[in-house]
């Protein structure tokens, strides 16, 4: 991704864990507390492993020519270790036999990978807890404002737009969850040398082992995990699962900032080169585009587990850039995402009159229930039915057109036909869900 669609497409913070100079220093740190792993262990000499760690937290690398030599090595550990043992040898050259001592490529990529994902989920969970907090606000503001349902964009029946927030909450905290347990599993230390069994380390390999992860912050595994890439998969199914939550806010955004509902507004709304009038909903935009891109990397994590054997090829060899595209669509999806909803605009007034304007067709359901109490369901149906059909000929609001029916009159009374019409009589559970969307968010929200 160039610069230019990374300041785009990308997210601020997040992305930035992605960059070649914080792969190349996640390696660095993998390199170094290797060595002094080993020193802890009895592997290498302790002098050796400072030597090798102090040129590791000085270390300088040509990210064109790493890239050049990588593309012909077929890995970019290969040209790395060799520009690293050569840097460490400058300053001690017994030092420089033990860079790498007993490892691979893929154990320093992976881990790598690792360490870059722990960062950037600390920041993204961050992002999150954000849109979180703004969507409950939105839910808990809004429990008792009107406005209309809508299924296969058509009107529907009453809901509560703070109802409506809080299932966009819902998915939020799924995805806090889930996204949570799935990076807490991808965060294992990979170290398993040639074929994964550390066999040049002899003995002392799981040793090793144990005092690196300690080293790294990293949880150690039942064993090397070179070709089980399933927690890689997971974490990245879970963030394009991120991406379609912020996503579906951002889609029912847009359409409730259509000209012709004006229910909502984005609070920096976008203009257009042409068209001096308009306010797109930037926000939304990117939160879509990111929605729509994830799937397609995600498949790709899920199409690269069936590895060969002990090393697979073709599949590890780009997780770490296609993770990366992962963690920078769900940032810039949940970011945007949270700032439209700090600041979304709710006309109250416009949800009302959306709801008028269908001439009480939105009550359709709430005066054929009342009906069925005295004429039975399948009567008061289609009697409600005749009364719609005949309001969509005359124009009229059904309501009138329902208060001139003898069969009406005979079952409700005036009032009670008004109060049938009365958009917070038809909200039925919505403040009850808004709450305890809210209460499961908070919950779940104070935990981290």
């Amino acid at each position: 991704m160039s610069l230019l669609q990374q300041r785009l497409f990308g997210a601020e913070g997040i992305s930035a864990c992605f960059s070649d100079e914080a792969l190349v220093a996640a390696m660095l740190e993998f390199e170094a507390g290797l060595a002094l792993a080993q020193a802890d262990t009895g592997v290498i000499e302790p002098g050796a492993a400072r030597a090798i760690a102090s040129s590791c937290a000085q270390a300088r690398f040509d990210m064109e020519a790493l890239g050049r030599d990588a593309r012909g090595a077929g890995t970019l550990a290969i040209p790395f270790v060799k520009g690293l043992t050569a840097q460490v040898a400058a300053r001690d050259a017994v030092a420089a036999r033990y860079v790498h001592w007993g490892s691979t490529s893929q154990d320093v990529v992976d881990t790598a990978l690792v360490l870059q994902i722990r960062r950037a989920t600390a920041l993204l969970r961050a992002d999150l807890l954000r849109l979180g907090d703004a969507v409950a606000k939105l839910a808990h503001d809004h429990q008792l404002t009107p406005m209309a349902g809508r299924t296969l964009l058509q009107a529907a029946t009453p809901i509560s737009f703070g109802w409506k927030a809080g299932t966009w909450l819902t998915q939020l905290t799924r995805s806090l969850e889930h996204l949570d347990l799935a990076a807490r599993e991808a965060a294992r230390l990979q170290f398993g040398g040639a074929s994964g069994v550390l066999g040049a380390l002899g003995t002392q390999g799981w040793d090793v082992a144990n005092a690196l992860s300690k080293r790294l912050q990293l949880d150690l595994p039942d064993s090397s995990w070179h070709s089980t890439r399933d927690t890689i998969a997971r974490l990245g199914a879970e963030l394009a699962i991120l991406c379609g939550a912020a996503g579906k806010i951002a889609r029912d955004v847009v359409l409730m900032m259509q000209s012709e509902v004006a229910e909502v507004s984005e609070p920096a709304a976008g203009g257009s080169s042409a068209m001096p009038h308009k306010r797109n909903p930037v926000g939304s935009v990117f939160a879509l585009e990111a929605a729509q891109r994830a799937p397609g990397l995600a498949a790709t994590l899920l199409n690269q587990l069936t590895a060969e054997h002990e090393r697979g090829f073709g599949q590890w060899q780009s997780q770490w850039w296609t993770v990366g595209e992962l963690f920078g669509a769900a940032g810039s999806a949940v970011q945007a995402m949270a700032a439209v909803c700090a600041g979304l605009r709710v006309d109250t007034g416009a949800m009302l009159a959306n709801i008028e304007r269908t001439r009480g067709f939105l009550f359709a359901e709430a005066l054929s229930v009342a009906l069925a109490a005295n004429l039975g369901k399948s009567e008061a149906h289609k009697l409600t039915q005749k009364l719609s059909e005949q309001a969509g000929t005359t124009g009229e609001h059904l309501r009138e057109v329902a208060g001139q029916d003898a069969q009406v009159r005979a079952v409700l009374s005036g009032p009670a036909l008004v109060a049938l019409f009365e958009p917070n009589n038809a909200l039925g559970s919505a403040a009850e869900m808004a709450d305890w969307a809210i209460a499961a968010w908070s919950a779940l929200r104070d935990k981290h």
